[in-house]
């Protein structure tokens, strides 16, 4: 039997064990280290001398420590099973709002909902947390991380209902359950808490964020709260992690905010008012960061940067004129050729490249089928673009330049 497969408190209640006794863990994680996939050998010897439930989660947690060593780093949860570490925010992310909340005063911060404590360890560094969540399982290792983090004194762990506590006039964090059976939900009218519940909490406290998939149907969800709203999508490496409606005190002038991590850069701005000029594919290509994909600021950028959209259906943007940015990914244009199989071989026989990197947004492409067909061969390698240019589907060779573009201040 597997952790997986017993009851989640014999894990929990295993771990609890385990740390409790550092040289037990230290005996546990250096033989586990050693198996050198040898597991079933290595587990035999263990259960000689510890019981079987702790051997059992001790695999479990270190194999899950590998796999989510990316997203916590070295100071973020330690202690954690499967599902809460995949909901967790990553660290880094969870810095960055923390560092919103800092600018909004003293008082406690609640962190409804709060998993197992990534985004409490975020909001602890910088003062006073009350910690909530109803399941006491994943309530008691949010105490254990933040205890490893030595803020224990800044945070308090409560078992609780979201709705039920007491916000009123407080700073508010909630990240609530978007899991619905065996999946996750992208409306918002799915999350547990409820979407009545996350306006009723909006109005109670004086300002804080909800944090949301980046893919949910947020928009308009929020515009009947009755305070200032600013729904920002957070990036990080590239990939969309989550979408923050950061309400009350913590609103911005501007409906719509993208962050763009670890650089740390922000674009703010209304999709409904902005409009870039459309224009012909210049000598570079620039592919937006995701998060200002999906704030709605493809325009906005477009406008402070200087750069035009190749079509009303298509996020992607051109210029003449390359600069540096985190923004946008940048692509020296080879060539541009319609989109049909015998003008994309030749195309790319004429460059003799050994590799392709295929990016499309809105046509349909069967990469790995493209790839298999093209005429590989020589050195070196480009980029193959699918896009609608002025209502045509083209496709656009090209390069990437280790470069993007910043709009001004």
């Amino acid at each position: 039997m597997t952790a997986a497969a017993e009851p989640r408190s014999v894990y929990v209640d295993a771990l609890e064990a385990i740390r409790d006794d550092p040289a037990r863990w230290s005996d546990l994680a250096a033989a586990i280290d050693a198996s050198a996939g040898d597991e079933l050998a290595v587990q035999d010897s263990l259960r000689r001398r510890y019981p079987a439930e702790q051997v059992r989660a001790a695999f479990t947690l270190h194999d899950l420590r590998r796999r989510f060593a990316s997203k916590f780093g070295p100071d973020g949860p330690r202690w954690y099973d499967r599902v809460p570490a995949e909901q967790a925010t990553p660290a880094a992310v969870a810095t960055y709002k923390a560092s919103r909340f800092r600018s909004a005063g003293d008082g406690p911060v609640y962190d409804l909902c709060c998993g197992i404590g990534s985004d409490t360890l975020g909001l602890a560094a910088g003062g006073e947390v009350i910690a909530v969540d109803c399941d006491p399982l994943t309530a008691r290792m949010t105490g254990w991380n933040v205890a490893d983090a030595r803020l224990g004194d800044r945070v308090e762990v409560i078992v609780e209902q979201a709705e039920s506590t007491p916000v009123d006039g407080g700073l508010l964090h909630i990240d609530p359950d978007r899991r619905i059976g065996a999946g996750r939900s992208r409306r918002v009218e799915d999350y547990r808490p409820g979407l009545d519940a996350l306006h009723g909490l909006m109005r109670r406290a004086r300002g804080g964020a909800v944090k949301l998939g980046p893919a949910s149907n947020f928009g308009g969800k929020f515009d009947e709260v009755g305070v200032p709203v600013t729904t920002e999508l957070v990036s990080l490496d590239g990939e969309c992690k989550e979408a923050t409606v950061w309400f009350g005190e913590l609103a911005e002038d501007a409906p719509s905010a993208a962050a763009v991590l670890p650089a740390g850069t922000r674009l703010t701005g209304d999709p409904l008012s902005d409009l870039a000029d459309r224009a012909a594919l210049g000598r570079y290509l620039f592919d937006p960061d995701p998060a200002v994909v999906r704030a709605g600021l493809v325009d906005r950028l477009g406008e402070v940067a200087g750069l035009a959209r190749l079509d009303e259906a298509e996020e992607y943007l051109t210029s003449d004129a390359c600069e540096d940015s985190p923004f946008a990914t940048a692509f020296e244009v080879i060539d541009e050729v319609p989109n049909n199989e015998r003008a994309v071989r030749a195309a790319v026989r004429s460059l003799g490249v050994a590799s392709v990197e295929i990016k499309c947004r809105h046509l349909r492409v069967d990469a790995d089928a493209v790839r298999r067909r093209l005429p590989l061969g020589g050195d070196g390698s480009a980029v193959l673009i699918y896009a609608r240019i002025a209502g045509r589907a083209r496709v656009v060779l090209a390069r990437r330049v280790d470069r993007g573009l910043t709009p001004p201040a």
